[in-house]
């Protein structure tokens, strides 16, 4: 095999999605393999890391500094949602609410969910992970966007318990 073949194997490698290519032939022995590090951790950290992290505590923030009139309305809000329970992300990965794009969403708001019931899947690593839930209630509200990256303890869901 001559420097130009090598190139060329070189070039197709990186334009696939091989991973790792290897080939032997009479005493000569090649292993081509692809860089995916990089890329991999840019997708999934960035934007997950920004959004939670700056939005809720800015939002925290100014309702703090508001005046007590506007206070009073607010304040029912916060009792209502005291009671409710956040579903979180055990893992970094890629968030899905069905089991496939043609398939229906795991739960939806309003529906009532069991302890043990999946609620939604999480690929990390090319694995994906059936994320159960740990408490029986109503969903509130979906927090995460079907198919975006989420952070390990990013809120997924509010459920009202039963």
């Amino acid at each position: 095999m001559d420097f130009k073949q090598i190139q060329e194997l070189i070039k197709l490698v990186n334009k696939s999605n091989i991973g790792e290519l290897t080939i032997e032939e009479k005493g000569f022995h090649i292993t081509i393999k692809q860089k995916e590090e990089p890329v991999q951790q840019i997708i999934t950290a960035a934007p997950t890391a920004v959004q939670p992290a700056v939005v809720q505590p800015v939002a925290t923030q100014f309702q703090a500094q508001q005046s007590p009139i506007a206070d009073k309305p607010k304040a029912t809000e916060p009792a209502a949602a005291s009671n409710l329970v956040t579903i979180k992300s055990p893992m970094i990965g890629t968030f899905y609410r069905s089991a496939a794009p043609d398939k229906p969403a795991f739960i939806n708001v309003g529906d009532e969910i069991e302890s043990g019931q999946v609620v939604c899947i999480i690929e990390a690593m090319k694995l994906f992970n059936e994320i159960e839930s740990e408490i029986k209630g109503r969903v509130v509200k979906v927090l995460a966007e079907d198919a975006s990256p989420v952070e390990y303890d990013q809120s997924l869901f509010l459920v009202e318990p039963a």
